[in-house]
């Protein structure tokens, strides 16, 4: 097994806890804002072209391209151009947004400042959930610290390129992490996923060409910019470029944020950085990404941190999280949970989700009381593909997901509930 220093990279965390967050004095002294002013030297194609040679892949979950991104909102016709942060982290298990945000919160504004010169936007916006209060602080305070210093507003630093950034905080919607239903809230509208194409690339915000990323995500920028796409590639893997903020929770002797290179394993993450489960206890199982993401057993700890390696097994790692589940607990009873929590947080907008989701809870609570059948399990493998693939949204399509990894690593629970064997 690796030592926590063979196991940790830090890019994007390098000055959390050695700078003051709320000095921007510290930042700029610690390098903060020269990607700006490099960036300001270069062509915005430039710009783009070193973030499509990084190889860097948006850290929200989906995975895509975020120069493939910029370049379609640079390219796209329309005017004003938006950038939008996607700060709301409402995925259970993820934390290490939130920890960016207030430990680092001018590398965010530094991101996407450059983000918005090669795009040329003109007006940015960081949709922040409204739990995060202490963020929302220290993001307002960055930001009338870049404006006083020149950083935003008219004109930065003579460069003729204005652009001022505003904090927007939602109310706990979870289905607002999803991009259109984040716009339409940000708008003012109920918080509901709008039809797609067109994107928000071509026609977001106000129905303009949008750039919509993560926290994590803009917090890379800056690093690129300043070092090289080339360089950025060359950490981690062929196929995932860079390093991964990991939120490690649950059953661990020491969990939090931890920011590791791709091509670590999961073991490394589980055993390395938390050291496995406390007391003595045996690890069950560990779910990926978040709710909507899967639930392996610890036989799968050996499987890199890499989108190819994930996404061959059918998993993926999603927003970062990391829970760990000890056999002290059943998974029955958390499966439950996590599908009130989907019933509750659906927009209803869809039939899939909406009524998918109650459907399944149903099915888990059969299970649960040992009267369940073998049809019920195939009524909720059906429910759960039916939901995967007719789902409005992604967040509909994912909510299933702990069940159809459950039922394909740990049938043995189900069929040992059925109503024959109780």
């Amino acid at each position: 097994m690796k030592t926590k220093n063979e196991i940790i990279k830090t890019l994007v965390t390098k000055r959390c806890g050695v700078i003051k967050p709320d000095s921007i004095e510290e930042f700029i002294g610690a390098g903060g804002y020269q990607a700006v002013v490099k960036a300001f030297s270069m062509q915005p194609e430039q710009i783009i072209g070193e973030v499509k040679a990084s190889n860097l892949k948006g850290r929200g979950g989906a995975g895509f391209p975020t120069g493939i991104k910029m370049d379609a909102v640079l390219k796209a016709e329309g005017s004003p151009k938006y950038i939008i942060c996607n700060a709301d982290e409402g995925e259970p298990g993820n934390f290490k947004d939130k920890y960016l945000m207030e430990n680092d919160p001018h590398q965010l504004l530094e991101g996407m400042i450059i983000c918005a010169y090669a795009v040329g936007a003109s007006h940015g916006y960081i949709y922040i959930r409204g739990e995060y209060g202490d963020s929302m602080t220290a993001l307002e305070k960055a930001i009338a610290d870049a404006k006083a210093n020149g950083w935003l507003g008219a004109n930065i630093k003579g460069s003729g390129f204005s652009f001022d950034v505003m904090v927007h905080s939602g109310a706990g919607s979870y289905v607002c992490g999803e991009e259109f239903a984040l716009i339409e809230s940000l708008e003012g509208k109920p918080g509901r996923p709008r039809n797609k194409p067109p994107y928000p690339t071509t026609a977001g915000f106000r129905d303009k060409p949008t750039m919509i990323s993560n926290v994590e995500t803009f917090s890379n920028i800056g690093i690129i910019v300043n070092g090289g796409g080339e360089a950025f590639k060359a950490i981690g893997t062929e196929t995932s470029a860079g390093t991964r903020l990991i939120s490690l929770s649950g059953n661990v002797k020491n969990p939090g944020v931890y920011e590791v290179p791709f091509g670590v394993t999961l073991a490394d993450i589980v055993y390395g950085l938390g050291e496995g489960a406390p007391d003595g206890q045996k690890i069950k199982m560990v779910q990926l990404g978040g709710a909507s993401g899967p639930i392996i057993p610890p036989e799968l700890l050996d499987i890199r941190l890499d989108y190819k390696d994930l996404a061959d097994e059918g998993i993926s790692i999603g927003s970062g999280a990391v829970i760990v589940i000890d056999e002290r607990f059943g998974m029955m009873e958390i499966l439950e949970r996590i599908m009130k929590f989907f019933c509750r947080e659906s927009c209803g907008k869809c039939t899939p989700c909406r009524e998918g989701n109650r459907q399944i809870l149903n099915i888990l609570n059969k299970f649960i009381a040992c009267k369940a059948s073998e049809e019920d399990i195939k009524n909720l493998t059906s429910i759960c593909n039916v939901m995967c693939l007719t789902s409005f949204c992604g967040l509909g399509q994912a909510a299933p997901t702990a069940v159809l990894t459950t039922l394909k690593y740990f049938g043995g629970e189900y069929t040992g509930r059925l109503a024959a064997k109780s």
